[in-house]
This record gives C-alpha cells, sequence and structure tokens, in this order.
C-alpha cells in the first residue's frame, strides 16, 4: 500500500457537521423549487452530469431541480452561497476533491469552511486521468516510461498540469516521488492546449482528463500508457489501471464529485436526498450515460461512509502537499 494513501486519522471524518439526529421531516418538503449549485461552468462534464440526475430527482421529489452555475474563487463561490441559504434542504451544491480534499491543505483561505458547513449527500462520480506521452517517445508502457525518465536526467521528461496543487500535478508528484524519478512540471491554464503541447510533442505527456483526450488517443495522437483509477475506463478497454501497470498497489488518483447540503439540514432530509440520489445512480441507462464521458459512476455509501472517504483523501492528498512545499500556498 502507498505510503501516502495510509489514513493518518479517521478523526477527520468527524469535521463534517451532523445534522441533529431527532430532527424531523417537515411535512411540506419540498415545498417549492430545489437548486443545485455547481462551481463549474455549464457544458462541463459535471454541468452534463447534474443536469441529468437533476431531470430524475425532479420527478421523484414532486418538484423542479434547477442549476445555477456560480464559478470562481476554487469553488468557494458556489459553496458559500449555499452555505448562507437556509438549511431547509432546498438548496444544494457540488464540490470536488479540489475543495473538499486537496483545498483544506493547499489553500490559505477557502472563504468556507466545507467541512463544517456542508454534510455530504451522494458521492456519485469518479474523474479518473489517463496517463498520455506523446507518440513520438519510444514509450509504450508504463515500465518503459519510468525507465526512459530515469535514463534522461540531464534533459527530463516534462509533464502537464493545470498549476501547481491540482489533481494533474499531485497525481504525477506522487509517481515521481514512488518511483524516485525526476520530471519537469509545466503548468497551464487550461485543459485543451496542455493535451494539444502534448500531442505535438512540446511537452512528453502528463495525466489528462479523458473527455480533452479520448479522440486524441483513438487518433493516434496521443498513447494512452494507463489510468489512474482503480478500475479500466469501458472507453478506453485494454489500458490498464496504473495500479497494475506500474506495479504500485493501491494506487488510484482521481478527482469525485459530491452533492451536499447545508449542515444544518435536518436529517430526514438528507437521508431522502441520500436514498433518492442512490437509485438515481444505479440505473442502468444512467451508468451507462456517465461512462460513455470517460467516468466512472459510484454506488454511493451512506452519508457516514462518505465522510470517511472525504477523510482518507483529505489524509493522502494533505500529507503530499506538505512534502511538497505547499501548504497554504494559495
Amino acid at each position: 500500500m502507498l505510503r501516502y494513501f495510509q489514513l493518518t486519522s479517521f478523526a477527520l471524518a468527524a469535521g463534517f457537521a451532523i445534522a441533529p439526529a431527532d430532527a424531523q421531516m417537515p411535512a411540506a418538503w419540498p415545498s417549492r423549487t430545489i437548486t443545485i449549485v455547481l462551481p463549474l461552468a455549464a457544458g462541463s462534464g459535471m454541468d452534463t452530469i447534474v443536469r441529468l440526475y437533476a431531470d430524475k430527482l425532479s420527478p421523484a421529489l414532486g418538484k423542479p431541480v434547477v442549476i445555477e452555475n456560480k464559478l470562481g474563487a476554487r469553488q468557494m463561490i458556489a459553496a458559500g452561497a449555499v452555505a448562507k441559504a437556509e438549511p431547509d434542504g432546498h438548496t444544494l451544491v457540488v464540490l470536488t476533491s479540489s475543495s473538499l480534499a486537496v483545498g483544506p491543505t493547499l489553500f490559505k483561505d477557502m472563504r468556507t469552511n466545507p467541512a463544517k458547513e456542508f454534510v455530504p449527500i451522494s458521492l456519485y462520480v469518479k474523474s479518473p486521468f489517463i496517463l498520455v506521452v506523446t507518440p513520438s517517445l519510444p514509450i509504450k508502457t508504463v515500465a518503459e516510461f519510468i525507465e526512459h525518465a530515469k535514463k534522461v536526467k540531464a534533459t527530463p521528461l516534462s509533464y502537464t498540469s493545470l498549476g501547481p496543487g491540482s489533481p494533474q500535478h499531485l497525481s504525477m508528484e506522487l509517481i515521481k516521488s514512488q518511483f524516485e524519478v525526476e520530471m519537469s512540471h509545466v503548468p497551464y491554464t487550461n485543459t485543451p492546449q496542455s493535451v494539444l503541447d502534448v500531442a505535438s510533442g512540446h511537452v512528453s505527456g502528463g495525466f489528462a482528463e479523458a473527455g480533452a483526450s479520448l479522440s486524441l488517443i483513438r487518433d493516434g495522437k496521443l498513447r494512452a500508457l494507463a489510468v489512474s483509477s482503480a478500475a479500466e475506463l469501458p472507453v478506453l478497454p485494454g489500458v490498464k489501471p496504473f495500479a497494475e501497470a506500474g506495479n504500485l498497489a493501491g494506487f488510484e488518483a482521481v478527482s469525485w464529485h459530491v452533492l451536499l447540503a447545508h449542515a444544518a439540514t435536518p436529517k430526514p432530509i438528507v437521508d431522502r436526498l441520500h436514498d433518492e440520489m442512490k437509485k438515481i445512480m444505479a440505473d442502468k441507462e444512467m451508468r451507462q450515460k456517465v461512462a460513455e464521458m470517460g467516468l466512472l459512476p459510484v454506488d454511493t455509501p451512506s452519508v457516514e461512509g462518505i465522510r470517511a472517504y472525504i477523510a482518507t483523501e483529505q489524509a493522502k492528498w494533505g500529507s503530499l502537499v506538505r512534502k511538497l512545499g505547499l501548504e497554504g500556498s494559495q
């Protein structure tokens, strides 16, 4: 098991506020439109998935479910809007591992403390990355990738990411640490350009999002070596998980999405929303649509299980952020 994967303390899980156990379900809930606030733009993968399950959540609850996109401030504008809303189950938010797992260590000021201000409802999808290299390199496997990186110390392989502390950056730094290799970090401000620069050979490789890289992989303009998830991606059959391809047991480096509510939301409402989301994400058609996007649908754990998962992810990535000297750097 990777040393970064060892949980330093499950006490973090207790940080997520728990609604009073004796809270009662309001008789008229829901009494109006339910709003799900997103920190990413309309048309993004997150937005697409949320609109898919919102269409199913609406008839299940008997009220409209609408999406409101609030971008900026490392997802904290969206989080802050919901933290200030009435804790009545009518305003929800979706956050990712960037704010829930990495942010508490990486960011100097998060404005909002998700662990104290929200209760998790559903962990419903994981977003893996694909380790890709430019086809001009004589690299076809993870073993060759590591071997090549060790041979070219004078001119290290370069890799892309969306900046220090981004999931792609931390994933590659984890590999560098585990295999004791040097690679040069080339940060970008947007995913499409970073992937195109790998395809053109300006950068050696990197971890890329499936949505931005699949077409280039299929056209032979990028070479896929492994996926960062614990399981294969249905859209990339035959491309093994890094844990297997790199003989690195326990390796998983993925982004993930969680639907949350205000921490003071009555427990019966949280439980109802959790149960409805569990049914929706278990639907075969829904899972197929998510898989076709290059994502992995998740059979959500219980509310307590989500808290525990977030705690392990906070420990794993927080440890690496501190090792890299990035604590409070953003």
